[in-house]
This record gives C-alpha cells, structure tokens and sequence, in this order.
C-alpha cells in the first residue's frame, strides 16, 4: 500500500509537480490518509516546504503564461525544468510515504524520479502533439486539464493507493504508443520514395 501511494504520488508529480506536494502535505498536516510526522520527511508537511512549492508554482504559471503568448518549440527548457523539479518533488513523496509506513526509503528516492519520469514523458508528449493541432486558447486549457489530472492522481494515490499502479501502467502504454507513431510517420515517408 506505501509503494502504491509513493508511486502515485510521484508520477502525480511528474504529470505537473505543485499540487500533488500542495495536496498531500495539506492532507499530512490534518493527518487524513498519510502522515510524513516522527519521520525524517515530516518537513513535507511544514508551512515553510509547502510555501515554497507553491511558490515556485506561481512563478512557472507566469512562465507558462508569458510562453503561451508566443508558441515556441515542443520541448521547451520550461518543460524540462518541470519535469526535472516533478522528479525531484517524485522523489520526495515516494520517500515519504514508505517512511510514513515505517521502511526504508532508498526505494522511493531511486523509483520515484524514475514514476515521475515516465508520468511526466508520456503526458508532456501527449500534450505537446495536442498542442500543435489546437488553436492557442485551447492549448492554455491543457494545463488546466493537466492539474486537474495530477490533483486526482494524487488523491487516488493516498486514498486508493493500488489504483496507482494502473496509472503508471497507463502512463507506459501512452509513452509506448507516441513513440510506435513515431516510428510510423516516417515509415510512411519511406514508401513514398
């Protein structure tokens, strides 16, 4: 059960990294579904922790905001950082949540940024396709659509926690299939030859 809240929780981070954290240090800090206090990780729950991730979250909103407002390329160093800081926030959770169940949190530290790698990879390639097909102000709702994503997913994951191991198997089959479409789209340019 600890494996599959840390693995949720960190691919929840990986699809968008601030309110999976936000999420389960509000619900830490009540003592509803986990509980990160007597661990090493009780500083997920701390207002000073949860201020900065919301911190940084408002920061790259703007970002996000300001990049809307001139379409760039796919992958963007805005996407990558996300990415790499959901890895990192991955990492955390998933520590947390098997310090919270008493073991040992070696595991989490090396699964997490791997959950959050591959939630965030699937999803963000996922997006970026939707993206080019979409006029900008549907675009700018694929965030929302991905918060809101990423906020289920963690509550799935603290309340639920074997309805992760679904997500992540999910999240593989979607990276799998963008990249088999990939393979195909040149395929098809060969024939044409």
């Amino acid at each position: 059960m600890d494996i599959g809240t840390g693995a949720g929780l960190a691919g929840a981070s990986g699809v968008r990294p601030f309110l999976p954290p936000l999420l389960a240090g509000a619900l830490a800090r009540g003592d509803v579904g986990i509980d990160f206090d007597g661990t090493d990780w009780s500083f997920l729950e701390s207002p000073a922790f949860l201020g900065v991730v919301l911190l940084l979250g408002l920061v790259a909103y703007g970002a996000e905001r300001a990049r809307s407002a001139q379409p760039g390329e796919a992958r963007s160093p805005l996407d990558v950082a996300l990415l790499a800081l959901g890895a990192i926030l991955g990492a955390l959770l998933f520590a947390g949540a098997l310090a919270d169940g008493g073991h040992g949190v070696v595991i989490g530290l090396v699964a997490g940024p791997l959950c959050a790698l591959l939630a965030g990879l699937a999803v963000g390639g996922l997006a970026s396709r939707a993206r080019r097909r979409l006029d900008s102000g549907a675009a700018a709702l694929l965030n929302v659509y991905a918060d809101t994503a990423a906020l289920v997913l963690a509550a799935v994951a603290v309340f639920v926690p074997p309805l992760s191991f679904l997500a992540l198997i999910g999240f593989a089959l979607l990276l799998a299939g963008s990249r088999r479409r990939e393979g195909e789209k040149y395929a098809g340019l060969r024939v044409l030859r």
